[in-house]
């Protein structure tokens, strides 16, 4: 995993985008940027600020995970 500021080749990224479940009201939410090799990940309350870089694979592996109840928890 790597975190950083963003990649130099952070433009042939798409569009950030939020969750759907965001609400906007500045909750625990991050955002994701798509590229080809691998996802960025950020705090959407820090725009400015640091953002992960996660493998493609590994992050269609998460997706996966979450729609399968995987990382599923009670509160």
């Amino acid at each position: 995993m790597n975190t950083t500021r963003l990649p130099d080749s952070a433009s042939s990224y798409a569009p950030w985008r939020a969750s759907s479940y965001s609400n906007g009201a500045g909750g625990e939410c991050v955002e994701c940027s798509l590229g080809e090799a691998s996802v960025l990940i950020r705090d959407s309350k820090d725009t400015t600020g640091p953002a992960i870089a996660v493998d493609s694979q590994a992050w269609r592996s998460f997706l996966s995970g979450v729609a399968l109840g995987s990382y599923a928890h009670s509160l």
